[in-house]
């Protein structure tokens, strides 16, 4: 699997341009394992575009497992929300490549996905086949679904990675653009990255 990564500026908005309200909901998601763990903590915190926390929930996907997407789209739908507009994944591989198809999210929820990444991942191929012998093919697969990675300039003047399903390329750095403060982490991923090591820590959950 080759990467290919393309730049987005915050100020280009040649795909569309095509704004968020100020009120907008999103499930901000993140996690927390050791590789020791059985199963990762995951958090979702539900956030407004005016930075008020709305809601969470949690789950808990198989450490080297294939479950991440059934176990997001089953927390999705035990919140019971209708007023969420979009999923802020921080990363879709997760859980120790346990990865998440961020396509049959959005078709499972109806609801569009803005996956933000932090790194070059070229060559992860090579570490899936080498811990997944069995069924590395499945998780590539997944991968590949995701698309290409676009390589997007925040207004904080900080750089990332955004792959996107049921949204362009644009409306999702819009989004990531509204929930980003300062840095580079949205706030939404930023509090479920709080909320999911202490839960972890905690064993509360």
């Amino acid at each position: 699997m080759t990467e290919h990564v393309h730049d987005l500026a915050s100020s280009d908005v040649r795909i569309d341009n095509t704004g968020w309200k100020s009120g907008v909901r999103v499930l901000g998601i993140a996690e927390s394992f050791e590789q020791s763990d059985k199963s990762s903590t995951v958090a979702g915190v539900v956030m407004r575009g005016d930075i008020r926390i709305d809601g969470y929930g949690f789950c808990r996907p198989t450490i080297g497992g294939l479950d991440a997407t059934d176990r997001l789209a089953s927390m999705y739908e035990s919140l019971q929300r209708q007023d969420i507009r979009a999923w802020m994944l921080g990363g879709s591989v997760i859980s120790w490549f346990n990865v998440v198809d961020l396509q049959e999210l959005h078709e499972r929820t109806g609801t569009p996905v803005a996956c933000v990444s932090y790194r070059h991942s070229e060559g992860i191929e090579k570490y899936v086949k080498e811990y997944f012998p069995d069924d590395w093919k499945k998780r590539i697969d997944v991968l590949d679904r995701t698309g290409e990675r676009v390589q997007i300039r925040l207004s904080t003047g900080y750089q990332v990675y955004l792959s996107v399903a049921g949204m362009t390329v644009n409306r999702g750095r819009r989004l990531i653009d509204l929930f980003t403060l300062d840095g580079a982490i949205p706030e939404p991923i930023r509090a479920a990255r709080i909320l999911a090591a202490s839960i972890r820590h905690s064993g509360s959950f």
